[in-house]
């Protein structure tokens, strides 16, 4: 990789992209049972950055790939959640558990401060259409249905004002980002196999239609402005995106007009500060990553922020070589927002941390890029998909790229999946996102049983068919909408191993998984199956001269079992209680699962000695 100043967003890379989306598209097409809808916007905003409102026009092109004749479309106006008595803020003011962030303070946002998209005029197809706002919806009655296979062009004329920042968007977080702008646009609402998805936003998860975005943002000239997408008019902005070599043609004006193309993505985010520095650092195959954080940070912090540039090289490499090879050509990590929040192309973190959290943070926010960005599951239906896997693999890459030396990188995942059984609040992975009863089951279930999902497989078929998996996954199911049965079927197909047994019980079920050595007798030894969650057993036993064996002990349900070395025997039926197999001597000792991957709620009967 080497250092440049270059344009940020340089208009031939377009064309790779749009090729992508075009073999995509075919694809999609060669499928006999899969669609998606298609979205293209043109927007273009004007900023008012005294006031932190903007006045918005919107053209939408909106393409029914579905079988289905739509009456209505529905948009998501997420700033509208932040305002007093809104569904997100009575549901932080009444769960068990509220979110630091939240609590109570939407409800004391004074008029000044609350968020909030007010849409003026719609349109389809130049005619005027009617249209109520319901919270964090505009529910649309179109005048003509939108029939299979055709389009409608809607163009609308909005006003908006940035809310505080109290969740993911707002203006003047607790850094002093002046904008956070991430679900700042009329979004329209994706429309699928299941229909339309249009739960009020209550600040957990989100779902998008695939499309191109072309934006133009006009703000004060001072601000320097980052996100999603390939800048168009770099020579007209310069701020460090131009080309040195090429004189600059900034108007003589007291705003500018930012304009980004992004193809193939479901969402558009950016960030403005007129504080910003920004660096560039290109990577060896082209793709340029950028850094946008405060120039007056304390020294610890900038130079953690410069320290953290080589290593976020480390982690596109990592996740393109064991997931698929990112597509685009640039990647934002920005400073904004209230954590790390994943959007398009970019991520917006909170910028004030040590090292290791900075390069956290980091790592997960990007491994975002391909689960759920790239890999576009309804994360607001199956968040463990998206969370999960993203934990799963940004553990892994962590624990390489920093060389922690974890045999078990996942360990925390365990613990914290363990504990939640334990104390009884755990729910189902097929719980809606929105609907869980506290945060912590939320979180629980979405990052650490989500991640024990995939770290599960590699017990279950092998870690060298689960990385395969990871791979076919990406090829079938990038620019896609896949569900948990995707992810099911490529891991059988690389495997040979039937696994829906395991997608049942993992994630529609809160069964517990203990597994005990109920006796030893000389040769005898008797496994026993205490929760109600089956699985294949792998087991080490010490004879008394001092050897050891292992043995595989695959689940009838599996009808096959995972390439090992271990002794393979008789496969155990999920409905009997206990197992029973004799060795060839005399036994001293059994240990079930020594790797530790297995998700045993009760390690403490999992091994027996002769004394």
């Amino acid at each position: 990789m080497k250092k440049v100043i270059l344009t940020l967003f340089i208009v031939p890379f377009l064309s790779s992209c749009f090729q992508t989306k075009t073999i995509v598209r075919q694809k999609a097409v060669a499928s006999q049972n899969y669609w998606q809808q298609h979205v293209d916007y043109t927007m273009d905003i004007e900023v008012d950055v005294k006031k932190y409102r903007y006045k918005g026009a919107q053209k939408l092109v909106y393409t029914n790939n579905s079988p289905d004749d739509l009456t209505h479309v529905y948009y998501h106006l997420y700033f509208n959640a932040f305002q007093p008595n809104s569904q997100m803020d009575i549901r932080s003011r009444n769960i068990l558990d509220p979110d630091s962030r939240v609590d109570d303070r939407i409800s004391k946002l004074t008029p000044e401060e609350i968020g909030f998209i007010k849409v003026r005029s719609l349109t389809q197809n130049d005619k005027n259409v009617s249209f109520k706002v319901v919270g964090t919806i505009l529910e649309v009655t179109l005048n003509t249905p939108i029939k299979a296979g055709s389009s409608a062009t809607f163009e609308m004329v909005y006003d908006a004002q940035v809310p505080k920042q109290i969740r993911r968007s707002g203006r003047n977080n607790k850094e002093g980002i002046a904008l956070s702008m991430a679900q700042w646009y009329p979004k329209l609402a994706e429309y699928d196999f299941q229909g339309w998805h249009t739960p009020p936003y209550i600040a957990r998860e989100f779902h998008g239609v695939w499309g191109d975005f072309d934006v133009k943002i006009t703000i004060d000239k001072n601000y320097l402005v980052g996100g999603t997408g390939y800048l168009q008019n770099p020579q007209e902005i310069g701020h460090g995106y131009q080309d040195k070599s090429i004189p600059l043609n900034v108007p003589s004006t007291k705003k500018l007009t930012w304009h980004f193309k992004a193809p193939n993505v479901h969402d558009f985010m950016w960030a403005a500060d007129p504080e910003y520095t920004h660096d560039i650092l290109t990577t060896e195959n082209g793709i340029d990553l950028h850094f946008l954080y405060k120039s007056n940070l304390e020294e610890k912090y900038l130079k953690n922020w410069k320290e953290l540039q080589e290593p976020t090289v480390k982690l596109m490499d990592y996740f393109s070589k064991h997931i698929g090879q990112y597509p685009y050509k640039q990647y934002s990590v920005i400073q904004g927002g209230d954590g790390g929040m994943e959007y398009a192309m970019a991520t917006l973190i909170t910028g004030k941390r040590k090292f290791g959290s900075l390069f956290g943070v980091t790592a997960h926010e990007m491994a975002h890029t391909w689960f759920q960005f790239l890999l576009a599951t309804n994360e607001s239906l199956h968040p463990w998909m998206d969370e999960g896997f993203t934990t799963y693999i940004s553990n892994k890459a962590e624990n390489e790229i920093l060389k922690e030396g974890r045999n078990n990188p996942h360990k925390s995942s365990y613990l914290s999946y363990k504990t939640i059984v334990e104390r009884g609040y755990e729910e189902s992975l097929s719980t809606h996102s929105d609907r869980y009863h506290t945060n912590w089951a939320y979180s629980t279930a979405s990052y650490s049983k989500g991640n024990l999902f995939l770290s599960q497989l590699e017990y279950i078929i092998g870690k060298e068919n689960t990385e395969k998996g990871l791979l076919k996954y990406y090829k079938d199911f990038s620019f896609k909408h896949p569900t948990p049965n995707d992810i099911k079927r490529v891991m059988e197909k690389v495997s040979g191993i039937h696994l829906g047994w395991y997608l049942n019980e993992w994630t529609q079920t809160t069964h517990t998984i203990d597994y005990s050595v109920k006796s030893i007798e000389a040769k005898t030894i008797i496994l026993e199956r205490i929760g109600q969650m089956p699985m294949p057993i792998d087991v080490e036993v010490t004879y008394l001269d001092g050897s050891s064996e292992s043995f595989n002990i695959p689940l009838e349900m599996m009808r096959a079992n995972k390439p090992t070395v271990a002794t393979i025997l008789k496969d155990w039926g999920w409905a009997n209680p206990t197992y029973t197999f004799t060795t060839a001597k005399a036994v001293k000792s059994v240990a079930i699962d020594k790797s530790k991957l297995m998700a045993d709620i009760n390690e403490g009967n999992n091994s027996l000695q002769i004394e």
